[in-house]
């Protein structure tokens, strides 16, 4: 997901333009390896219904040295906002497997495999909801303890995971990582950069471009990543250019296209200003909660506000040097030593 403020946010009215982009080298280093595939657990694709009988998509990692019998403990991973799961969710979900979990890497509604139309809507409700019936799908499974299922919520799915874990008690760890307050990005911009005249135009624009599309007219698009770069571009933009719109994470899903590939429609963007995740987050306590952002992260602003928030136990962890993005698949950064220890004790 990338918000970068003002300029991106007023943007809102345009429609996405399909563009080439600009012809570049993705930046692959600290080893990133966004489609990493481990020799030493299985995949299977499965399908799972939400409370709202949606179909939802999501890839099943188990290790292979899993004995006869055992119960594991079981992660539910959440892709960036306006990603899929094969970007980001699918690494975490399989490092973590080779770590003696039981992962499912989702597609959250209306995104990716899984169902819900107009595609690329924004609904939060729903996406909370698909995190709490990923704990519905591997509580039948025989090889996890259903009493041990945590969850990794990476940037915008972060603040679902707070969100669903708020009103589900199953979901006994929760681990944000890049977090994004979808609800303030999107009231207040980053760092407060969007004011309340602002916010209100933003609605009124999207009030205007529903009743544009219930009368027939083009479905528009916002937000998300740009298809070009140029000297004129922001750090962010090229953060997140470097990694949706180059080898090292482009994924376009069956059904989809390059552009619409990370934008939200224009019209249910809008939800996200009614979407308050940390308000009640201390009601989470005693369950742990830990928030890893990068010390560079343009995202930092909002783990932090999270971690002030959440009652104990918790930890904020940031990683020396790393920024948004880099915590997506940079694998030499992502702590994932950390996350397994907080799982192991977290679900005990």
């Amino acid at each position: 997901m990338k918000i970068t403020g003002l300029a991106v946010i007023l943007a809102a009215a345009l429609s996405i333009a399909a563009m080439a982009g600009t012809a570049r080298a993705a930046d692959m280093s600290n080893g990133a390896d966004n489609f990493y595939k481990s020799g030493r657990v299985t995949e299977e694709k499965v399908v799972f219904k939400n409370l709202y009988k949606m179909d939802v998509a999501g890839n099943l990692f188990v290790p292979k040295d899993i004995k006869g019998g055992a119960k594991l403990p079981a992660l539910v991973v959440g892709h960036p906002m306006g990603a899929v799961k094969e970007q980001s969710a699918n690494l975490y979900a399989q490092k973590m497997a080779e770590r003696g979990f039981v992962t499912l890497a989702i597609d959250l509604s209306f995104w990716g495999g899984s169902a819900g139309e107009p595609r690329n809507s924004v609904l939060p409700d729903v996406y909370a909801d698909d995190f709490s019936a990923a704990v519905d799908f591997l509580s039948t499974r025989a090889f996890v303890d259903s009493e041990k299922i945590g969850v990794i919520g990476i940037c915008g799915s972060g603040s679902f995971a707070v969100s669903a874990a708020k009103i589900d008690p199953r979901l006994k760890a929760v681990a944000t990582v890049s977090m994004y307050n979808m609800g303030a990005a999107n009231r207040h911009g980053l760092r407060n950069g969007l004011s309340l005249e602002q916010r209100k135009q933003i609605i009124a624009d999207a009030a205007k471009q529903r009743f544009a599309e219930y009368t027939g007219g083009k479905t528009l698009y916002t937000s998300g990543t740009v298809h070009e770069i140029n000297e004129n571009s922001t750090p962010i933009e090229r953060e997140f250019y470097d990694f949706y719109r180059t080898e090292r994470g482009e994924f376009t899903p069956a059904g989809g296209s390059p552009e619409t590939t990370t934008h939200p429609t224009l019209v249910s963007n809008v939800k996200f200003m009614n979407f308050y995740p940390f308000e009640d987050i201390e009601t989470i306590s005693p369950r742990a909660m830990l928030f890893i952002t990068g010390s560079e992260a343009h995202s930092r602003e909002f783990s932090e506000d999270a971690y002030k928030r959440a009652a104990e136990p918790k930890e904020l962890y940031i990683v020396p040097k790393a920024g948004h993005a880099d915590l997506y698949d940079r694998v030499k950064l992502i702590p994932f030593d950390k996350l397994e220890s907080f799982f192991k004790e977290h679900l005990k």
